[in-house]
């Protein structure tokens, strides 16, 4: 258990402790500096806790805090395959190959992102979204590859979280659609709800569901417009937003097996090795290549790019490969 001392100064004279607090530990959230006063954790230079988070000190008295050591988690630290692009004393960059599952959930306990994180980086991740989602920030689909951040303490995950939130965070990802967008360059502001149908699948609505935002743009046209090569910059961060976007747009993202409604029927002239490639790509063809943001803890500005997947370089070279 961590103790932590503190002394009123005069500027402070009669701010609410939860303020206070927040003033004096920065690594902390305004969240977990409440939960700490609720559990009397808190206390003053008479050695009793303070009532509530608006209780106000006084200039001169003294804050004692206490804080636990975190719980030991029940999840399995795993070794398990993927590329740290940056990393320092706050956050990571990692990029996240397909086939991996961010963080646990049913029928999934110990072979996700998550589970690697414990393996490298025990005790050194943030621990605002809980035992289960140490350190994220953001997901990616379990078959989209590419870049994610991962904070390592809780006070950059609350600023990224807000960076997020506030649009400051810069993501963009490359898909290999059917067809040709029209316009090839435009926005797509749709809401996303659940499906009542299927509680698995997204659905782009009119009314309902939250708001969804995605900029894109064509950067290459493949076999006379069977194909095209879309790069998607994100306002918003919805489940499968640019998979449901595409997909309202009848231009599904090649592979998609969940949102696949929009293929089409592949070239007839297409050798057999070619066709089998784009008929049977085993995944959606979505990869995050971009991120942009600025450090919390530096101010600098970080810009990462990672160049497509193996898997995606080789359908891209089928696509440009003359018949």
């Amino acid at each position: 258990m961590k103790k932590f001392e503190f002394e009123v100064a005069e500027n402070e004279d009669r701010m609410r402790i939860d303020k206070f607090l927040t003033i004096k530990l920065l690594e902390i959230t305004r969240s977990k500096i409440q939960e700490l006063i609720e559990e009397k954790l808190v206390l003053n230079e008479q050695n009793q806790p303070f009532k509530n988070s608006a209780q106000k000190v006084r200039l001169g008295g003294k804050v004692f805090v206490s804080i636990p050591a975190p719980k030991p988690s029940h999840l399995e630290a795993k070794e398990i395959a993927f590329d740290i692009v940056f990393e320092d004393e706050d956050l990571l960059v990692i990029n996240k190959p397909a086939g991996l599952t961010v963080h646990p959930g049913s029928g999934n306990s110990d072979n996700t992102l998550v589970n690697g994180l414990l393996f490298t980086h025990q005790n050194k991740l943030s621990s605002i979204n809980g035992e289960f989602r140490p350190g994220i920030v953001h997901r990616l689909d379990k078959d989209t590859t590419g870049l994610m951040l991962v904070a390592k303490n809780d006070f950059i995950h609350q600023a990224l979280s807000e960076d997020l939130k506030n649009r400051d965070v810069k993501r963009s990802y490359l898909a290999f659609i059917y067809g040709i967008l029209n316009p090839k360059k435009g926005r797509i502001d749709k809401n996303i709800a659940r499906s009542r149908v299927n509680r698995l699948k997204m659905k782009a609505v009119k009314t309902a569901g939250r708001n969804a935002i995605t900029n894109y743009e064509t950067k290459e046209v493949f076999l006379n417009g069977f194909i095209s090569l879309v790069e998607c910059n994100l306002d918003t961060g919805r489940t499968h937003q640019i998979r449901v976007h595409m997909e309202s747009m009848k231009h599904s993202i090649l592979g998609d097996s969940t949102y696949g409604s929009c293929r089409k029927l592949t070239p007839k002239d297409l050798d057999p090795k070619r066709k089998d490639l784009i008929e049977n790509f085993p995944r959606q063809a979505l990869h995050s290549y971009k991120i942009s943001f600025v450090h919390p803890r530096s101010n600098q500005e970080m810009f990462f790019e990672i160049p497509l997947p193996d898997d995606l370089k080789n359908l891209l070279k089928c696509l440009k490969t003359s018949s």
